[in-house]
């Protein structure tokens, strides 16, 4: 048994109250999310640099919030 969400949407948007990160990450994360799903469903893959970019920047904020919430935590 996993703790796959039904609703990604809602996973992130909670990111504020979980890990006190911004809409300027979850926001990049769904749109990954939505290209992802348009290039496995629907053949449509459309990435640019500046979403990598932005991804790995929202990625990074995500690790760095989630060490930080384990040594205070």
């Amino acid at each position: 048994m996993g703790y796959r969400a039904g609703n990604r949407y809602i996973v992130f948007q909670v990111l504020p109250h979980t890990l006190g990160l911004g809409p300027e990450v979850w926001r990049v994360l769904d749109k990954c999310h939505n290209t992802r799903n348009l290039g496995e469903y629907d053949g449509l893959l459309d990435v640019d640099e500046r979403l990598v970019t932005d991804l790995i920047s929202a990625t990074e904020a995500v690790a760095q919030a989630i060490s930080i919430k384990k040594i205070v935590g």
